[in-house]
């Protein structure tokens, strides 16, 4: 499963999903490398009505 995490405050980082730590992270891999970040929470979507 493809997910994005944040490592610091501006950096985000999108690979495959690889686990959690037990403090809440989320670990994930691109290429040959392993980042562990706060995961992104998905946006929600905007439902508009018409008048």
């Amino acid at each position: 499963m493809l997910r994005t995490i944040t490592i610091g405050s501006c950096v985000s980082v999108q690979g495959i999903l690889v686990g959690h730590t037990a403090d809440g992270k989320v670990m994930i891999r691109v290429d040959e490398r392993t980042f562990v970040g706060e995961p992104v929470a998905p946006a929600k979507a905007i439902v508009s009505r018409a008048s």
